[in-house]
């Protein structure tokens, strides 16, 4: 029987063999999908040993995303461009990158009616913040703020997109306000708020500056309400959980291992099914 893994270190906490084994059970496709941990360091040996089993592919979390890089053959434009590889296919002998942050989260976007949108504070400069505002500019947001408490960090991840529409920005509440009144969307890409992060957000209003009618997305999936989404729907905003996005990277990557389109109105079905049993 042939595998998919997903690794990492720690792994075990993964949702993906939840996603991926409803999504392969309804297809009747015979091929398992587990968590698989390799430490740090420890990527060669895993791509040498995997390459010698019937592994035919393998989604990566950290801290591998970026390590990866130079062991692969290739790698497609959305990995080129954010320089970290989430989704991996091995295909006769090469090793073929792929990353599915950006366009699962457009996809999310797109289903939660919150795209397009031409001017978009991201929170965040992290990379799951990367993917994401490198490829709202690329999909047509004329401006993104990447707002984070280390503004050189912020500043690094704007340079990376040479036609000028990131601008770093500080994460203060007064800065934060100032920019939601000239945005359409707010994206959460920390783990403020997340189950088990000691954090949240101190203060939530420059909530009140966003515009009627803008949406705010929270990239954290458990909880499924964060205070961030409480507090946005309170003031009548729209909001939107993380959980639409990674269950459209999951359909994304299974697309690239079995190499064919799916229905992602059915999968998506499938595998929200299967994380909300798991999660309640």
């Amino acid at each position: 029987m042939s595998t998919l893994h997903v690794i990492g270190d720690p792994v075990v906490h993964s949702k993906s063999p939840i996603i991926h084994g409803a999504m392969l059970a309804e297809l009747g496709v015979d091929v398992r999908y587990t968590a698989h941990p390799v430490p740090r360091g420890g990527l060669e040996d895993y791509l040498v040993w995997a390459e010698g089993q019937d592994v035919i592919g393998f989604n990566a979390t950290m801290p591998h995303k970026e390590d990866l890089l130079p062991l692969l053959d290739e790698l497609d434009g959305d990995a080129a461009m954010y320089g970290a590889v989430n989704t991996v296919c091995l295909q006769g002998g090469r090793r073929i990158g792929h990353n599915t942050d950006g366009q699962g989260c457009l996809a999310a976007l797109e289903e939660g009616e919150m795209w397009p949108a031409e001017q978009v504070v991201v929170l965040g400069a992290g990379g799951a913040a990367r993917a994401v505002a490198l490829k709202l500019a690329r999909e047509g947001a004329r401006r993104v703020w990447v707002c984070n408490r280390t503004l050189p960090r912020a500043a690094e991840l704007c340079a990376q997109n040479s036609a000028g529409a990131l601008t770093p920005a500080g994460f203060d509440v007064e800065t934060l306000a100032k920019l939601c009144g000239q945005a359409q969307l707010l994206v959460n890409c920390t783990n403020l708020g997340m189950e088990g992060c000691p954090r949240d957000f101190d203060d939530l209003s420059f909530l009140d500056a966003l515009p009627t009618g803008a949406g705010v997305f929270d990239l954290i999936y458990h909880p499924a309400q964060t205070s961030l989404l409480v507090e946005a729907r309170r003031r009548g905003l729209n909001t939107l959980g993380g959980l639409s996005m990674l269950i459209n990277q999951a359909i994304l990557a299974l697309e690239f291992f079995l190499d064919c389109p799916l229905d992602r109105v059915r999968m998506a079905q499938v595998a929200g099914q299967a994380l909300k049993r798991a999660l309640d």
